[in-house]
């Protein structure tokens, strides 16, 4: 437990520790899985992003952009627009993120990690950095920023906070080792984004607006300005995590812990490792975490039993409490956006049912305002499972009755829901999702060309073919 004297020497901070295990990286540390692992992270969260690019909140966030002008140094996805590194890092993030595709880990807190690979981006674009550079961000961030998301007991989103509080923290960490920064000024860079850019949770309870999607690029954002700041001797308070009203004695106060060795302990240093990027998720549904175990537990009764929707009296979806309380409070029974929507189990299940399907499609405005959903919403009951809180996050059970009108009923539950590592999607089924996501984007050709590039990045001198490849036809 990490105490709060001011009098410690700056290296006695976990982020120092933190900073000194990034200065410290090359490529050459990462095993062949990681590597491997990295790419297909990559490739799922670009084609995230090229559907991304074209929603709303994306459009609103480049016309700001625009108009506010900045240097041409660095690329977003799918406009083309160029950029300061700053801005390029936050709607990079922002397209990866829009849609609530992209990867997924969720222990004590949730986190989407792949927010983070913008901040490695931007950096490698800026200074000519490799497809190696990428990769080895990308692993930096994905191990710092699932082990903040394990650290908690319980995490901070219990507590009235959202998960871009632990992003604030990782981000800094990637964008410093991109620019080669030494282990002190990562750890300046540290202090500098953590402390203005912890996150209420406010972002993600009842009625969502477009901040659900962009509290994490903004934390990203924050990243790669610390790192800029600190590369020019800029200060940060190197006690933000584990000193005097730092993160962990905030939350002590209230009656929160924190195991800081989690942290730290058995960092990997070289290929025989383990590296926690093997560890996360991906999603095969564009909705909230979640979600997916429930629906994919309807889906199977549906298909296996011919249910139409029609025919059901009720749907009683059975989930741990947080589960509930994110998904199926009175807000989310009558979803006006697509940032509810997709984090609505009553909208995700009712339109399940009747199209079949969930994908992007489901989440068009005139498909959420379809009037014909709220009787089949009104059908689904979700209720916390005390038996289940047990298994959570190992598993994350749901278990799902479909009761007809006539009286028949049939119950699946699943546990581990797919894009989980113990039933991953393979390269052929995140190319498929690529494929959906981007091919309206920059054609199915280069869809297919984009696979290869990506799935060879180690082997490119630097990005400037990818962001060409990542732009949208109608903008070349």
């Amino acid at each position: 437990m990490g105490g709060h004297d001011t009098s410690k020497q700056n290296t006695d901070f976990i982020s120092y520790q933190l900073a000194e295990w990034a200065a410290n990286l090359t490529y050459e540390d990462l095993s062949d899985e990681a590597v491997q692992c990295a790419k297909l992270y990559l490739y799922d969260s670009f084609g995230c992003a090229l559907g991304g690019s074209q929603q709303h909140d994306v459009e609103i966030f480049l016309d700001h952009a625009r108009q506010m002008g900045g240097a041409d140094t660095c690329t977003v996805f799918g406009s083309g627009f160029k950029t300061d590194p700053v801005m390029a890092a936050m709607l990079n993030a922002l397209c990866i993120r829009a849609m609530d595709y992209n990867d997924i880990y969720w222990k004590a807190d949730p986190a989407h990690p792949s927010d983070i690979i913008p901040a490695a981006l931007s950096i490698c674009e800026m200074n000519g950095l490799s497809g190696k550079d990428l990769i080895l961000g990308t692993c930096i961030g994905h191990e710092i920023e699932m082990r903040l998301a394990e650290f908690g007991d319980p995490g901070v989103r219990e507590y009235g906070w959202h998960h871009a509080t632990i992003t604030c923290i990782a981000s800094p960490i990637v964008a410093g080792r991109m620019l080669g920064l030494p282990a002190d000024q990562i750890q300046q860079a540290i202090g500098i984004s953590a402390s203005p850019s912890m996150c209420l949770g406010a972002v993600t309870a009842g009625k969502l607006t477009n901040m659900k999607n962009t509290v994490d690029p903004m934390a990203t954002r924050s990243g790669v300005e610390a790192a800029l700041l600190a590369a020019r001797g800029y200060s940060g308070p190197e006690h933000v995590i584990d000193g005097k009203e730092g993160l962990v004695h905030c939350f002590e106060k209230f009656g929160g812990s924190f195991n800081l060795d989690m942290l730290t302990d058995s960092l990997p240093t070289c290929p025989k490792c383990h590296w926690k990027i093997l560890d996360c998720g991906m999603k095969s549904f564009p909705i909230e975490a979640l979600s997916h175990a429930p629906l994919t537990a309807m889906m199977k009764i549906v298909k296996a039993n011919e249910v139409n929707s029609d025919d059901v009296a009720e749907i009683k979806v059975e989930v741990i409490a947080r589960a509930a309380d994110i998904l199926g409070d009175p807000a989310k029974y009558r979803p006006t956006s697509k940032e509810t929507a997709d984090h609505s189990l009553p909208y995700s299940l009712a339109v399940g049912l009747v199209d079949g399907m969930v994908t992007p499609l489901q989440f068009k405005q005139e498909r959420i305002d379809d009037p014909g959903l709220i009787p089949v919403m009104d059908k689904i009951k979700v209720v916390p499972n005390d038996e289940f809180e047990a298994l959570f996050p190992k598993f994350q059970p749901s278990q799902v009755t479909i009761t007809l009108a006539d009286g028949t009923s049939y119950t699946e539950r699943v546990d581990v829901p797919k894009g989980d590592p113990r039933d991953p999607m393979t390269e052929e089924e995140i190319a498929v999702k690529f494929d959906a996501l981007g091919g309206g984007v920059v054609g199915a050709d280069r869809c297919a060309e984009l696979r290869d590039h990506i799935m060879s990045i180690e082997t490119a001198p630097n990005l400037d073919r990818l962001f060409e490849m990542m732009t949208a036809t109608a903008c070349v």
